[in-house]
């Protein structure tokens, strides 16, 4: 639904609307797949959370390059968008191996806010003529979506060095 309304806001700017109720039915889902499991007794750890991890990652995809695809916001700053959110993946999956610790949340965000940040982008998309307001000569939506993802890969680079120099402090003291 998020992709399909960005796609088809190429004919007019109230297909958005698709994809704000879109971001609702996924938000409604992704949070009760993991609750309904645990209430019924039918959890599956692994399976679980191999799967759950999966499908955010293709809807992700879906969602930033259905964004790209819009009249908003050009495919190469979605795309540095996208690679910031997946570097930030990255680093969350090999920490959780590494420091045995799975944190969703960085700088006050986790994944409710990315998906208030989401659904205000698509309003304000709504709100703002494709290619309209412009801060000096790049495109408004361009430069939130941009900035975005070059805080993301920033955000990435030192999280990884904390994280490196954590990891070489007890490397070195388990070997003394």
């Amino acid at each position: 639904m998020v992709f399909g309304g960005y796609i088809a806001s190429n004919l007019g700017h109230l297909w958005l609307l698709l994809s704000l109720a879109g971001y609702v039915v996924q938000w409604f889902g992704d949070s009760m797949d993991g609750s309904l499991a645990r209430y019924r007794k039918i959890e599956r750890p692994s399976y679980g959370y191999f799967i759950d991890h999966s499908c955010d990652g293709m809807a992700n995809l879906m969602i930033v390059a259905g964004i790209g695809l819009s009249p908003y916001v050009t495919m190469n700053i979605a795309m540095v968008a996208l690679a910031g959110y997946l570097l930030m993946s990255v680093h969350t999956f090999l920490a959780a191996r590494v420091m045995g610790e799975l944190r969703l949340s960085y700088l006050a965000m986790g994944p409710t806010e990315l998906r208030l940040f989401l659904i205000l982008l698509t309003i304000a998309m709504m709100a703002i003529e494709p290619g309209g307001d412009r801060i000096w000569t790049i495109p408004a939506l361009d430069a939130l979506v941009g900035f975005i993802g070059a805080a993301l890969i920033c955000l990435f680079i030192v999280q990884t060095l904390l994280v490196a120099r954590t990891l070489a402090r007890v490397d070195s003291n388990a070997d003394r």
